[in-house]
C-alpha cells in the first residue's frame, strides 16, 4: 500500500491524523531510488503514521494544510535533484522538461524549493518542528556560493527557518529525531545533522563566519578547507560557523550502515511504482530509468572535485549483501511488466560494489582512494561482484543483467582486474560502457581530482584487448566536462584534437555547473584552489563556455560558427579546414 497522498487516503486507512508529513518537490514514486520514499518507509517501519505531500502548490499555504498538523514534524526535501538544477540548464535557461514530474511537465516545483516549502509550512502552522533533508539541503548546510544568484548565501537552515537539517542519506537521523520529539527531548548532538544554536559548543571547530566568507574569497576557501578536512570524517569534531549572533553547528557524519542495516532499508515494503494518481498524467519519466534496476552500493571514495556524492553519501563504500540484492531481483522478475532485462546494478559507481579499505583501523582521512594513484590499502570487490552478477543471471525469467551505472575506469587498468573486465563486457555491457575521463589535459584533471590521461589510455588499451576476444564488439561512451575551472579555450582545443586524432566524436559533453559545497565551485567563485591556494583560470562568460563545448563537438553543424570564432581567438585559423568537415566515423 502506498503512503497516504491525500486526505482521502487517510480516511481509507482509518486515520484521523499523522505523525509525520513529508513534503517533496518530486512526484511520489514509492521506490528505493527515491530518497523521500526511503525515509517514509523507514519512519513507517519505526511505527509512525507517515503521509506524503508531493509537489504541493506553493503559491499559498492552504495546500500544506491537507493532513492537518502532524504530531511530530514536517520533513522537507526538494526531491532527488536540487531544485535549481532541476529547473535550469548550465546556461541558466529554464528547462523544458522535468523527469521527476508527471508527464515530464516543468514548473511543478519552485526555485529553492526547500526554502519556499518551509516558509509556507510556517505560515500554515507557526511553531511546528521542521526537518530538512535531501541533496538541496545537504549541500547548503553552511554558507555557500550560489551560482544562480552569483552570491554567497547563508546556511539554508536560516532562510528556511527550520529546526534541524539532515545531511547525507538520513535513515538513522530521522528515526532518532522522531524518537526525541516523541519524548520531548532537544535535537542537539545527533550525528549527520546540523542546527542553529546561540553558543559555540565545547570542542567544536569554528570556521570563518558567513559575513567573512561573503566578503573575502580567501576566507571562503579557508572555511571550505577546514570544513572538508574536519567535518566530513566520522571521527572529526563538530564544525560551527557564525551567522550574525548565532552559530550553524554541524555534527560529525553518521557511522556507515552495516550490510544488514542497508539490506533492511532496501527490503522495506515499497510498491516500486509511481502512485496510481499519475497514470492519467503520463507517468513519471524518471521512473522508467530505474523501473528494473537495482541499487547495490552507496558512497564514493573517488572524491571528484566537481561532484557532491562524497559529501552527500559519504566516502565509505556501503554494500548490500548478495542475498538481499538477489531477493529484490526476484521481486522485479515477478512483475507482470518485466521483459527479462535488469537494466542496471550499481550505485554512484558500479564497480565499487564490495570495495573496502584494508587498514585494520579503518578508512583514513585522505581525500581520495584513487588519485593520483590507487591506494595500496584499497581493496576492490570484484570477486564478490562477479558472485552477485552470476547469482542474478541464474534467476528464472532473467535473461540479461546490464550495468548502466558509470564505471570507474582507473580501477580496471591492472592485470588482476582483467577477469572482472572480461566478464563485465561479455555479460553485462549491452553495447556501450560508460566511463568518465572528463578531460585530457593533466593540469585540468588534477584540479578535477581525476587520474592523469595516461591512466585512461591504459584502461582503453585493456578494454580493446578484451574486446578483441568478444563475439560482439562493445563501445566506450566517454563523459567529458567543458569549462571546468582551470580549463582554457586552448585546453578545449587540445582535447578536441586529442579525440579527433583518434577518430572519436564526443557525444556526452557537459558544461560545468558550480554546485554548492564542492571544491570546483570554490575555484569558480574565488579563482583559487582552496587546498593549494594556486590561482586558477575560470571561463566566466557564456560565450566562452559555448565555444569550449563547441570545440569538443566540432563535428556538429550547429557549432561551426563557434568553432570558427574560437580558432580565430586562438590564432589557429590554420585548423579551420580540418575542423569544418562533419562527422565521418564513430
Amino acid at each position: 500500500m502506498f503512503l497516504p497522498l491525500s486526505k482521502k487516503d487517510l480516511t481509507k486507512r482509518g486515520w484521523d491524523d499523522v505523525d509525520v508529513v513529508l513534503v517533496t518537490g518530486d512526484a511520489y514514486v514509492d521506490h528505493p531510488s527515491y530518497g523521500v520514499a526511503v525515509i517514509g518507509r523507514v519512519l513507517e517501519g519505526a511505527g509512525l503514521r507517515v503521509a506524503m505531500m508531493a509537489q504541493p502548490d506553493w503559491r499559498s499555504a492552504d495546500p500544506f494544510k491537507e493532513f492537518g498538523r502532524p504530531r511530530l514534524f514536517f520533513g522537507v526535501t526538494a526531491g532527488n535533484l536540487d531544485s535549481m538544477v532541476a529547473n535550469y540548464t548550465a546556461h541558466k535557461k529554464t528547462r523544458k522538461r522535468d523527469e521527476y514530474s508527471p508527464g515530464g511537465k516543468p514548473g511543478l516545483r519552485p526555485d529553492r524549493a526547500v526554502i519556499v516549502y518551509c516558509n509556507r509550512i510556517r505560515e500554515a502552522f507557526g511553531d511546528i518542528p521542521i526537518v530538512l533533508g535531501g541533496i538541496e539541503a545537504s549541500l547548503r548546510r553552511i554558507a555557500h556560493y550560489d551560482w544562480w544568484g552569483d552570491s554567497v548565501r547563508r546556511s539554508i537552515l536560516l532562510d528556511a527557518r527550520a529546526d534541524i537539517l539532515v545531511y547525507g542519506m538520513g535513515e538513522r537521523q530521522v528515526t532518532e529525531i522522531a524518537k526525541r520529539l516523541r519524548k520531548g527531548k532537544d535535537l542537539s548532538g545527533i550525528r549527520g545533522t546540523a542546527l542553529v544554536g546561540n553558543d559555540l559548543p565545547e570542542g567544536a571547530l569554528e570556521i570563518p563566519s558567513f559575513e567573512e566568507v561573503r566578503e573575502n574569497g580567501s576566507k571562503f576557501n579557508q572555511a571550505f578547507r577546514l570544513f572538508f578536512e574536519n567535518g566530513t570524517t566520522c571521527d572529526g569534531p563538530a564544525v560551527a560557523q557564525r551567522h550574525g549572533n548565532r552559530y550553524v553547528i554541524q555534527y560529525p557524519p553518521p557511522k556507515p550502515l552495516s550490510p544488514s542495516e542497508l539490506d533492511r532499508v532496501f527490503e522495506l515494503p515499497y510498491e516500486r511504482n509511481p502512485h496510481p494518481v499519475y497514470e492519467a498524467l503520463g507517468g513519471i519519466p524518471g521512473f522508467e530509468t530505474v523501473r528494473f534496476s537495482l541499487i547495490s552500493n552507496r558512497g564514493c571514495c573517488g572524491d571528484c572535485s566537481f561532484c557532491s556524492l562524497s559529501l552527500h553519501q559519504g566516502k565509505v563504500i556501503q554494500s548490500r549483501s548478495i542475498e538481499s540484492v538477489t531477493r529484490e531481483a526476484r521481486l522485479i522478475s515477478e512483475r507482470p511488466d518485466f521483459k527479462g532485462t535488469i537494466t542496471d546494478v550499481g550505485g554512484p559507481t558500479a564497480n565499487l560494489y564490495g570495495a573496502a579499505c584494508g587498514r585494520a583501523e579503518g578508512p583514513c582521512s585522505q581525500r581520495s582512494c584513487m588519485v593520483p594513484t590507487r591506494c595500496r590499502n584499497f581493496r576492490t570487490g570484484y570477486r564478490r561482484s562477479l558472485d552477485l552478477y552470476r547469482a542474478l543471471r541464474g534467476i528464472p525469467r532473467v535473461k540479461h543483467v546490464f550495468i548502466e551505472s558509470g564505471i570507474r575506469y582507473d580501477l580496471l587498468t591492472e592485470k588482476e582486474d582483467r577477469p572482472f573486465l572480461a566478464e563485465l563486457c561479455l555479460h553485462h555491457v549491452s553495447g556501450q560502457m560508460k566511463v568518465a575521463p572528463e578531460h585530457t589535459q593533466n593540469f585540468v584533471v588534477q584540479l578535477m581530482n581525476k587520474p592523469p590521461i595516461e591512466v585512461y589510455e591504459r584502461f582503453e588499451g585493456a578494454f580493446n584487448e578484451v574486446n578483441q576476444r568478444l563475439p560482439k564488439k562493445r563501445y566506450l561512451v566517454r563523459y567529458l566536462i567543458s569549462s571546468h575551472p582551470g580549463a582554457t579555450l586552448d585546453d578545449a582545443l587540445q582535447m578536441a584534437l586529442y579525440f579527433k586524432k583518434r577518430h572519436i566524436h564526443p557525444e556526452q559533453v557537459q558544461d560545468f555547473m558550480p554546485l554548492p559545497l564542492t571544491r570546483s565551485t570554490c575555484m569558480y567563485h574565488t579563482g583559487r584552489d582552496p587546498f593549494t591556494g594556486a590561482q586558477v583560470y575560470v571561463a566566466r562568460s557564456f560565450r566562452e563556455r559555448k565555444m569550449q563545448r563547441a570545440l569538443l563537438q566540432w563535428w556538429s553543424p550547429q557549432n561551426k560558427v563557434l568553432v570558427k570564432e574560437a580558432l580565430r581567438l586562438l590564432e589557429r585559423r590554420d585548423l579551420w579546414q580540418e575542423f569544418k568537415g562533419g562527422k565521418s566515423s564513430r
